[in-house]
């Protein structure tokens, strides 16, 4: 019975698709069974002359319809499993597989030889909810309406603090009947682009470092207004497999696979007419040799998307390698992630400017092991002056952790016109006020902010309306939720644990610290780069007050401190601000009281950046192997002694130790033969 009911909805919706050749799509796609075993039926039919279709042909049909379809599961390590299978799809080389992801069924070599990282899931859909959002701004003013596929009525989400804990959202109280006459008026005046269709008035989309190809078909399947992607790379065997993937998901006709240097493809594409729309670099470490060129090749007003993975140059540990790429010194802090993302942002600016363009920051997250930038790039003299001013210095205290913000450049406004000067400084002394340490200088670091909270609104409306889109929508909504909560005017932020440990007493309340600061007088918010940010309008002095106050109902023994440590220095000094630590209502933010996805843990084992891939294909095992050793030394602690004479003496070997045979260590020298061994 089934098979019976089965059959004849296939029957109407082949019916329909040929009475209404403009709307075949979308009555193929809603078939309930396979295009294939329908028209084999009709064949028979046909054939024999009979209104009922074979027994074995029904049966047929009935398995292709009762094919188990996995559940969705948020856990990123059962998503790598059910991602990374084994196919035995005709047309598959020996030893392929078959990853899935979104929409996209990406062909492999084999496990070993791409570079796939599951975690970056996250990276790829957040990109595609970018893109939708941009696509549906820009072709609405060129007369298209995008349709994505499960999107209701549009909404508009934006967290409030009031106290019942609602969400504030923006509908259409209109009347159906008015709603549909505008509906119907508005197909007339717009063209409808949906998913997998070439849109003449779309946008042109670049992914210059493709690899697989993942991302881009992953942009033809997912993201409607499309009207051409080119995947590009510069290996052979990529371009290559970018194209099988491209057939292999039925896209080839918007997606195009490119073997070229990613920079010349961007160089070739500086005139007005050949530029791209939108340009997705997610390059393997730094992304700074490919910026001149982006900067240039994208359109007025277009979307430039990177990704930086070298957190270790811009989180610190090597300021001159930094200063090199992006021309700005990184500073080892807690800070450390959101500068990061000030540093890319000043790069990007900084070379834009060259060409008498400028970068307008719509989304700039710091997640897992990269961060990644979403910025819109325009042109315009007068505005480019103005460079100088969002650029600045930062004063970073060694001892205590207080930072300033020195601005590169002055601008002042007389009337219709502005004036622009050098900046005064420097905004600190020798030494730290605070704990009379000395400071670091570093940056120029981008001091504007990092979001465009109207832009990333839409972005989350989007998101938390059509939740099974993607499968880390959960987490898309929880960190989109926590950059509208920002203070997006307050570069850069505090950790909480780093105060109490520089006073070396125990970390108050989170709530506790931030009613206290609410209590003050002054505005405090989360970072979505930090876990224990405080990210506040209050200067440090009145950060130390507070963290006094609450030394005095959490004391530390002030004889063990040394004189010349900055909790000495900072608990020597009595508070001037007396402060409150009761909790306040609006301390604690919307994102938090309804438990959304904000942090999550690590998903699996060396869940990092993957190694780099070989000039000739497959990645190299250096990385692993590195990870590897030394791995678990601490698991087996040796708790007899007498193991330790095993181990060589490292002072016997620098000749300075004394014990002579009384050394628990041993004293043998190692020969060659023992080394080689």
């Amino acid at each position: 019975m089934f098979a019976r009911t089965t059959l004849q909805v296939s029957y109407r919706c082949l019916f329909l698709s040929l009475a209404f050749p403009k709307k075949r799509a979308s009555f193929l796609q809603i078939l309930p069974t396979r295009r294939s075993c329908v028209l084999k039926m009709f064949k028979t039919m046909d054939s024999k002359k009979e209104p009922e279709a074979s027994q074995d042909t029904i049966s047929a049909c009935a398995d292709s319809t009762t094919t188990a379809v996995p559940k969705e599961d948020t856990s990123p390590s059962s998503s790598t499993e059910q991602n990374q299978t084994s196919s035995t799809e005709p047309g598959l080389l020996p030893g392929e597989t078959v990853v899935r992801e979104g929409k996209a069924a990406i062909l492999f070599p084999s496990a070993n030889e791409v570079f796939y990282n599951p975690v970056q899931e996250f990276n790829r859909d957040l990109t595609c909810a970018v893109i939708t959002e941009f696509a549906r701004d820009q072709l609405a003013q060129r007369g298209v309406r995008i349709l994505v596929p499960g999107e209701k009525d549009r909404v508009v989400v934006r967290l409030s603090e009031e106290k019942n804990g609602t969400v504030d959202q923006e509908e259409s109280e209109q009347p159906e009947n008015e709603q549909l006459k505008e509906e119907e008026a508005d197909e007339k005046e717009y063209i409808t682009a949906s998913v997998g269709e070439r849109c003449e008035q779309g946008l042109c989309v670049l992914e210059g470092l493709a690899a697989s190809g993942l991302r881009s078909v992953r942009f033809a399947l997912e993201v409607p207004g499309l009207k051409s992607i080119t995947a590009n790379d510069y290996s052979a065997k990529a371009a290559a497999l970018i194209a099988r993937n491209a057939q292999h998901n039925n896209v080839s006709h918007i997606l195009q696979a490119s073997q070229r240097d990613a920079s010349m493809v961007m160089y070739e594409a500086r005139g007005r007419k050949e530029r791209y729309d939108v340009i997705d670099l997610d390059p393997y470490g730094s992304p700074s040799p490919f910026l001149d060129a982006a900067v240039q090749a994208v359109s007025e007003g277009g979307l430039l998307c990177v990704t930086c993975t070298d957190m270790a140059v811009m989180a610190g540990n090597s300021g001159e390698t930094c200063y090199s790429k992006y021309g700005s010194m990184s500073i080892k802090s807690k800070y450390c992630h959101e500068m990061a993302l000030r540093i890319i942002l000043h790069s990007l600016d900084q070379r834009a400017a060259v060409y008498q363009r400028y970068i307008e920051p719509l989304l700039s997250v710091s997640v897992d092991f990269y961060i990644r930038v979403f910025v819109r790039v325009k042109t315009g003299q007068a505005v480019v002056k103005n460079s100088a001013s969002k650029q600045a210095l930062l004063y970073n205290c060694v001892g205590c952790g207080a930072f300033h913000l020195q601005r590169m450049g002055k601008r002042t406004s007389q009337g219709k016109q502005m004036k622009y000067s050098a900046a005064t400084g420097p905004p600190v002394g020798p030494n730290c006020e605070h704990c009379g340490q000395r400071h670091q200088l570093g940056g120029p670091v981008w001091a504007e902010p990092l979001h465009d909270i109207t832009f990333v609104q839409k972005i989350l409306g989007a998101v938390s309306g059509n939740p099974t889109r993607f499968r880390t929508s959960k987490r898309i909504e929880g960190v989109l939720s926590m950059v509208t909560e920002e203070l997006q005017d307050v570069p850069l932020y505090y950790a909480l644990d780093h105060l109490s440990s520089t006073v070396h007493c125990n970390t108050p309340p989170m709530l506790q610290f931030r009613s206290a600061l609410l209590y003050a007088g002054y505005r405090v918010s989360f970072s979505h780069a930090c876990k224990n940010a405080v990210k506040t309008d209050a200067p440090a002095g009145v950060l130390w007050d507070i963290m006094r106050c609450w030394e005095k109902s959490n004391p530390v023994k002030r004889e063990r401190l040394s004189e010349t440590s900055p909790a000495h220095h900072i608990l020597s000094t009595e508070p001037i601000l007396q402060a409150c630590f009761e909790i306040r209502e609006d301390a604690n933010p919307q994102s938090r009281k309804r438990h959304l996805t904000r942090f999550q843990e690590n998903p699996q084992a060396n869940w990092g950046p993957k190694a780099r891939a070989r000039a000739g294909g497959g990645i190299s095992s250096e990385l692993e192997d590195k990870r590897k050793h030394f791995q678990g030394k601490r698991k087996k602690p040796i708790t007899d002694s007498s193991q330790l004479k095993s181990l060589p003496c490292k002072k016997f070997r620098k000749g300075t130790c004394t014990h002579g045979d009384k050394c628990c260590y041993s004293h043998e020298q190692e020969t060659n033969e023992d080394k080689m061994d």
